[in-house]
């Protein structure tokens, strides 16, 4: 992907054109402007351009990407001020391998991380970012997370020579004007510089300095890798504040359930990729639910950011502006909701570009096209042999396209969550769904969670992985002392903590078919879950926790047999003998550090499943 030219005439002195214009402003963050100034220097570039986010700002920058073939718009009609963009073929996905935590100390990083010296990886990534932005026009982007005037929004500003990280951080965040009035005269705001470089993946780098609060990354352009607002600075950065200060920064959906008797009750959730976040967030429950006056709003589709209120209960925040999403798979079948926030104002990523100038990927309904585009840009036909559309392709909107957008979703004091949902790709041994004890119960339900790898992740198609809080590439720390952290929110004085679940859509029958239809009906798991946290619902104690009666979802109405109902929510105790031990492995890793309250729910669990295993046994005799 290339980089536009010139946004502003040049003239002869742009540096100091660009600080006397941001002088100017009603707000003067000094800290910031000599900020710019030292990175200015070391890039090199030909203008220095401070971005106001303005609707005037995006034609214009949008308008050169289009001239030089960045962008390209497509069809006025199909897709409304949208626009089809292409990366790199070597830049298409998050990289881990090349993402580091430079904590002082290497222990502070942990066992999941890569951890470099921040010494030497800011020698090293200085090296690269020296001149690199000569001839190119630096953007200062200031970004703001969270609600305007909220006080759990914070201030970042990313430095950048991309015109298309520009256009997706003005979709993402707050920019401009807006996060200058929050940070005002205020030390310390995240700072982050960007380059495209040479698009070298062996000199590729994605670092945070979690104590300088800084984040470098070069020679990437795509995803999360260049935004540096999304992964980079909502969560590996701020896991970090989260723990200093005493609040959750997750990687998490939000939602709003609102009962008939207009009762509201908000969850947040945390699923691994492809287990199914998004479309839970976006949930349309089924005809039927919706005459009856049930109603599922979107607050966030990604993270949640966590703090308490005066009554002592946990109250997020959505720190983004919109959504970025993977596509392959998205449908109107699986996800009406998203599909109508795709209609317009978007930009699609490595996504096939039809004849008639719209898109197309795997999963989307309807028959495929005779011929298009694919994602590198050559000739396309069902049956080549190769995707249309990359696997981790991906679009980004405006939230305030979604049709289901709650009215809370920029509430300045965010919205108190009543329950933490946990839900993994499992065919076997996890039930649809299932409630914790307690909160250290519900603590490690989340640092033992795993999945099986699919297709978008690296790794054995099928193969389970543990993906602690659905967090495991994104906290910025250690993971053990992530996990303490937790347990500590637990035991604050006065917290009222949310009930914790877990659910699986994913557990297969005999035949190697899901048991649970899912997409809609997943509405019947979380009306369980309204109930719970209200003081009703049926549910029977079981060796991993709190199981709803088959009545309690309803199941009856699918006409399934008492067997069929059971599968689904079985609790095997063989196949639990195998998960606890799977678990202590896991948790053995992070022994230097690992909270002794996890090994001890462990041990319990494996108690409970040997207690209900004897009682199988004597009931059979």
């Amino acid at each position: 992907m290339r980089t536009s030219g010139v946004v502003l005439p040049p003239t002869p002195d742009p540096l100091a054109e660009a600080r006397d214009a941001v002088m100017r402003q009603p707000v003067v963050n000094r800290e910031l402007v000599q900020w710019v100034e030292t990175v200015a220097r070391l890039t090199q570039p030909a203008i220095v351009h401070w971005c106001t986010g303005t609707e005037e700002e995006a034609e214009r920058i949008c308008e050169l990407m289009l001239r030089d073939g960045t962008l390209q718009k497509l069809d006025a009609l199909l897709h409304p001020d949208s626009y089809y963009a292409r990366s790199n073929v070597d830049d298409v996905s998050t990289v881990q391998d090349r993402t580091f935590i430079c904590s002082l100390s290497e222990d502070d990083a942990g066992p999941s991380n890569n951890w470099m010296d921040p010494v030497f990886m800011r020698d090293l990534v200085s090296r690269q970012y020296n001149g690199c932005m000569q001839g190119r026009v630096m953007y200062v982007v200031p970004y703001l997370l969270g609600p305007p005037g909220s006080p759990a929004a914070r201030v970042g500003v990313q430095v950048t020579d991309s015109p298309y990280v520009v256009a997706n951080l003005r979709i993402m965040t707050r920019i401009g004007r807006v996060a200058l009035e929050q940070l005002s005269d205020q030390t310390g705001f995240v700072k982050g510089i960007h380059s495209v470089g040479t698009l070298d993946p062996e000199q590729r780098f994605i670092c945070h300095f979690p104590e300088e609060e800084l984040i470098l990354s070069v020679n990437t352009n795509y995803g999360s890798n260049a935004l540096l607002s999304k992964k980079c600075h909502a969560l590996r950065i701020a896991s970090v504040q989260a723990r200093r200060e005493g609040w959750l920064a997750e990687h998490m959906m939000i939602v709003c359930v609102t009962s008939p008797d207009g009762v509201r009750t908000f969850m947040a959730g945390a699923f691994p990729s492809s287990c199914g976040k998004t479309n839970l967030a976006m949930l349309l429950p089924p005809d039927a639910d919706l005459e009856a006056g049930w109603k599922v709003e979107v607050i966030g589709d990604d993270i949640a950011w966590m703090h308490f209120g005066e009554d002592g209960r946990l109250y997020a925040v959505n720190p983004e502006a919109g959504f970025f999403g993977v596509v392959p798979g998205t449908s109107r079948e699986c996800n009406p909701t998203e599909m109508k926030t795709l209609e317009s104002n978007a930009i699609f990523t490595n996504v096939a570009m039809t004849e008639e100038r719209s898109v197309w990927w795997e999963g989307l309904d309807g028959d495929a096209p005779e011929f298009c585009a694919d994602w590198t840009g050559q000739r396309w036909s069902p049956g080549c042999g190769r995707p249309a559309a990359h696997p981790d392709s991906r679009f980004t909107v405006p939230a305030t396209n979604c049709p289901t957008l709650s009215a809370e979703w920029s509430n300045p004091s965010g919205v108190p969550i009543s329950a933490i949902i946990f839900g993994g790709r499992r065919s076997t041994t996890m039930p649809l769904i299932y409630e914790a004890f307690n909160w250290q119960h519900g603590t490690y339900i989340g640092a033992t969670l795993t999945s099986e790898k699919v297709a978008d992740v690296a790794g054995t198609v099928g193969q389970l992985r543990f993906d602690p809080m659905a967090m495991l590439p994104f906290c910025g720390y250690h993971m053990a002392d992530y996990w303490q952290h937790w347990l500590d929110m637990g035991r604050r004085v006065g917290a009222t903590m949310p009930r914790v679940y877990h659910v699986n859509w994913f557990r297969k029958d005999w035949g190697d078919r899901f048991l649970w239809p899912g997409f809609r009906e997943n509405m019947r798991v979380l009306k369980w879950i309204v109930d719970r946290v209200r003081g009703r619902g049926d549910a029977d104690k079981t060796a991993i926790g709190m199981i709803p009666r088959p009545q309690s979802l309803s199941l009856s109405d699918f006409g399934w047999t008492k067997e069929f109902m059971y599968e689904l929510l079985a609790v095997k105790t063989d196949e639990w003998y195998k998960e606890v031990d799977r678990r202590e492995e896991f948790l053995s890793r992070f022994s230097a550090k690992l909270p002794q309250e996890l090994l001890d729910e462990n041990e319990a669990l494996r108690k409970r499943i040997q207690n209900a295993h004897l009682r199988s046994r004597y009931a059979e005799h």
